[in-house]
């Protein structure tokens, strides 16, 4: 009979989890060409909870090119492609075993149709790869992550187009041979789901462009994931030792009554959340799907072989956590599907801080899919406040980690198997919904601020300690 575990396992990867385009800057460097998210605008005149990207139509890309008095923080980053040595350092003295990041597909392919790949770029990759490897941490590489050439919006309607599977497994292609041997653990496609709150910067596709929006997302999608399969399909034969992930933003809502009608509703609505996981995870379309597709008269056009693709399935599942909501029969009526759960405390953006939802994700996903899981983003934005003598006091912040690791060690005991961590960011970085630096989330502040004003300079807040200590004794020691 198997015992019950009692903590975290030896070799559990404690890691950092970023993305390239919030925290690169050097937006036109070395051959680079301009990314979607290059055009994620700043506005300090927006309520707190209403600060997240929207759709976007080809005029507001044509007016941002002009770039006449906008402000566009995620093209300066945290200066990270000149400072990434220095930062590493700071993060492998933190104890981190492993450290996420992605690779801006605008710095390989900066039009992303181009035959071969831009040298300059990987020259980049290639010693920031080594140099995580050199501090002692394992990598690991997301492929996409809201970094997708600007010209295949403007050219091929971003994923909508069927012509940009052949991009993307080109460029997967090129990752692939080029880091044989490096780089074990990859995941083709951050937050694949989120198709409403990160439409534009997920999918690339205008919403001026097609005629019908919500079709075209979905298309937008099915085209990714058989782009997926493709690319994994070419990873094994390349190196069996990958580790070829996928990943959800989130998780299935609470019901936000016992009503049976709310009940039900929140179970259609988690289906569709699942939808993604289940095709990337299981190999095929679920029967809801289509259902779905049906009743809301959306049409998703398969290629040939497109079915055979996708039965190239991922090794593990990942997720991002960091809030939970409610639905009921009535908001998934009109398409509001989630809202924020009022029996709930919240940061100043309206994000709930739920750790025993963390548990319950972990129970839900393992139940599901019985394969390894890694929680490849966990955090919180807060203010933080530099004091004279370059100190930063966030309790607030320790308390948050303190009470979703208590609650990942219970889900290991109820058996899930997880096997790392990442929280999210462990530097201040550009805030990937609000394109804000003020919206803090690391153990290390970036005296930057949201437009792109300060020293640069690097200060240890009081979590970095703590942090570090958790590290240390493997999740034993969360006292505060």
């Amino acid at each position: 009979m198997n015992r019950v575990p009692e903590g975290f396992p030896e070799d559990f990867l404690w890691g950092g989890a970023v993305a390239a385009n919030q925290l690169e800057g050097a937006y036109t460097e070395d051959g680079k060409g301009l990314c979607v998210s290059d055009i994620n605008e700043f506005h300090d005149d927006i309520a707190l909870d209403k600060k997240y990207n929207e759709e976007i139509t080809s005029t507001y890309i044509n007016e941002a090119l002009k770039n006449e008095g906008r402000i566009f923080p995620k093209r300066w980053g945290i200066d990270f492609y000149h400072t990434y040595k220095q930062d590493l350092k700071l993060l492998a003295e933190l104890g981190l075993k492993t450290f996420r990041t992605s690779i801006n597909w605008a710095r390989i392919y900066p039009n992303a149709d181009e035959k071969e790949p831009n040298e300059a770029g990987l020259k980049f990759y290639d010693s920031l790869i080594d140099e995580i490897i050199k501090n002692g941490m394992e990598p690991m590489i997301t492929i996409s992550h809201y970094e997708m050439p600007l010209h295949l919006t403007t050219a091929y309607k971003g994923w909508y187009s069927r012509e940009t599977i052949d991009f993307f497994v080109r460029y997967c292609k090129t990752l692939f041979d080029r880091y044989k041997g490096k780089v074990k653990y990859w995941i083709i496609v951050n937050q694949i789901n989120l198709i409403i709150h990160e439409s534009f910067n997920h999918l690339g596709i205008a919403e001026d462009v097609v005629d019908d929006l919500v079709s075209a997302k979905y298309q937008g999608v099915h085209n990714e994931m058989v782009a997926c399969g493709l690319a994994t399909k070419y990873a094994r034969q390349v190196d069996s030792n990958y580790h070829i992930g996928m990943m959800l933003c989130g998780g299935p809502a609470y019901a936000a009554t016992c009503k049976p009608e709310d009940v039900f509703a929140t179970v259609r609505r988690n289906q569709m959340e699942y939808f993604f996981s289940d095709v990337l995870l299981r190999g095929y379309y679920p029967g809801y799907a289509f259902r779905y597709f049906e009743d809301n008269n959306i049409n998703v056009k398969f290629g040939e072989g497109d079915e055979e693709a996708l039965k190239n399935t991922a090794d593990f599942m990942s997720f991002s956590y960091y809030y939970t909501r409610i639905c009921d029969a009535q908001s998934v009526k009109q398409k509001q599907t989630a809202y924020r759960n009022p029996q709930l405390p919240a940061n100043p953006w309206g994000w709930t801080i739920d750790p025993i939802g963390l548990r319950t994700f972990l129970n839900l996903f393992y139940d599901r899919y019985q394969c390894p899981i890694y929680i490849t983003e966990n955090g919180i934005g807060y203010y933080d406040k530099l004091e004279p003598d370059g100190s930063i006091h966030d309790l607030y912040r320790i308390e948050f980690f303190k009470t979703h690791i208590e609650q990942m060690k219970e889900a290991i005991k109820d058996g899930v198997d997880l096997r790392g961590y990442y929280t999210w960011a462990p530097i201040d970085i550009v805030s990937c919904s609000s394109s804000e630096m003020s919206k803090r989330y690391g153990f290390i502040y970036v005296d930057i601020d949201d437009y792109g004003k300060g020293s640069g300079k690097r200060y240890l807040k009081d979590s970095y300690e703590w942090m570090k200590k958790v590290i240390k004794s493997n999740g034993d020691d969360l006292s505060i």
